[in-house]
């Protein structure tokens, strides 16, 4: 292990490691960068054809325009085979995604929904193209720039600054807009936007691999090889599935059950969600990034992985109890906190199986294993809630998180080598 990677194994607060590491702070900018567009053509967007009295029908179809968000990994091979603009895969594939989103957001704000409102929407799927694409690029370089000491603070980072660039571009957005019109708001949006293209101008570009796919068939094709030949990789994969599945499982209805279940307002719901609970998510996401430092990844999972499944037997405790405040907020509290540790714990994890050569589009695959069980969840947990009730429901998605732990336990040595440092263009 290189000294540099040996200094971040021994104990170390968060601040040390940010003033050792810059990768860090560059991680975090460019996570806001990679945040920041989504809510711009989903909810925000929502918003602006809602507020110039836009049919409903046709604000419904909008929502197709997150559909590249689904598919990315069909295309995330173009960014392991090519290298753009001479500044290497990612820092080139950063810089023109960067740079289309820009493009895309100054075009929309010359837009009025009432006289165009199919150009705004093909407009608004282009911004989400480049924007998932900006997202395939970005893990890619998180993945390789950070040494595997670093990637849980550096998952735990990535979620802080994905997070406030929600809040940027949802929340704060929509004051903006109550003050300077739509179209001010979203050349706002594209000034934040172009901090990233500055950050990644002044970035380094991580080390190339020395066999990284020299045709782009050999980058659609060898990635999936080169998963499937290390060992445990079923294990593996189904890991990938289940880590966050009784989480996710929980969270399809939990506001319906705060609402509907137990009787809070919409508005005590939205307080408790979106200030403790975000709060408490950042401070998980930091926190257990810094404790895998000190731990290592194996018991990371482990750890963080009960204590999310266990947050879930609140909701169950929350339904028994009823509508009770200081038991809604130990519950959105507990979910959030251990959650964010939780994922920040499970990023790391796929940062850790992508191999260097392939990091786009692993990665990209990874991430679309793991929202697949997610996207099937939600019809069953509707039938389970009135067949059995809602504390039966969370001690289900309690007992759906098992399984994973499991997983975790029986990969205990393969997971462990995983905290080693791997050889650039070789499997891990």
């Amino acid at each position: 292990m290189s000294e540099r990677a040996a200094d971040t194994t021994t104990p170390a607060s968060t601040g040390q490691a940010l003033r050792r590491h810059p990768e860090l702070w560059r991680i975090t900018v460019l996570a806001f960068a990679s945040g920041l567009p989504l809510a711009l053509s989903g909810g925000t967007l929502q918003a602006w054809l809602a507020d110039v009295r836009i049919d409903i029908r046709t604000i419904g179809i909008f929502s197709l325009v997150g559909l590249p968000y689904t598919l990315k990994f069909l295309w995330a091979p173009l960014f392991d085979r090519y290298a753009l603009l001479g500044l290497g895969r990612r820092r080139g594939g950063l810089v023109v995604t960067q740079v289309m989103l820009v493009l895309a957001l100054l075009i929309m704000s010359m837009q009025d929904p009432s006289a165009g409102v199919v150009v705004l929407g093909l407009l608004a799927l282009g911004l989400a193209f480049a924007s998932a694409s900006q997202d395939i690029v970005f893990d890619a370089y998180r993945t390789e720039v950070l040494e595997p000491p670093l990637r849980g603070l550096g998952a735990g980072l990535t979620n802080t600054g994905y997070r406030l660039a929600m809040l940027t571009s949802g929340a704060l957005a929509l004051v903006l807009a109550g003050s300077v019109g739509w179209a001010t708001t979203y050349r706002i949006m594209a000034v934040l936007m172009a901090v990233g293209i500055l950050v990644t101008l002044f970035s380094p570009e991580p080390v190339a691999p020395a066999t990284a796919p020299h045709r782009l068939v050999d980058a659609l094709w060898e990635p999936l090889q080169a998963f499937f030949s290390r060992p445990a990789a079923g294990a593996f994969l189904a890991l990938i599935i289940l880590y966050k599945f009784g989480d996710a499982f929980a969270a399809t209805l939990s506001t319906a059950f705060l609402v509907q279940g137990v009787g809070f307002s919409v508005a005590e719901v939205g307080v408790v969600n979106k200030g403790v609970g975000i709060a408490a998510a950042l401070f998980g996401a930091v926190v257990g990034g810094a404790l895998m430092m000190r731990w290592g990844l194996w018991r990371a999972l482990l750890v963080f992985g009960l204590m999310q499944a266990l947050t879930n037997l609140l909701f169950a405790a929350l339904a028994l109890v009823g509508k009770s405040h200081g038991m809604l907020v130990v519950a959105v509290v507990g979910e959030q906190l251990f959650g964010g540790m939780g994922s920040a714990a499970f990023v790391a994890l796929l940062m850790a199986l992508c191999d260097v050569r392939y990091t786009a589009t692993q990665y990209a695959l990874f991430s679309a294993v793991a929202a697949l069980a997610r996207v099937f969840i939600g019809p069953p947990a509707g039938y389970l809630v009135a067949a059995w009730g809602w504390p039966v429901f969370f001690t289900i998605t309690f007992l759906a998180s098992l399984p994973a732990l499991a997983l975790i336990a029986h990969l205990g040595k393969s997971i462990r080598l995983l905290d080693l440092p791997a050889q650039a263009g070789v499997s891990q």
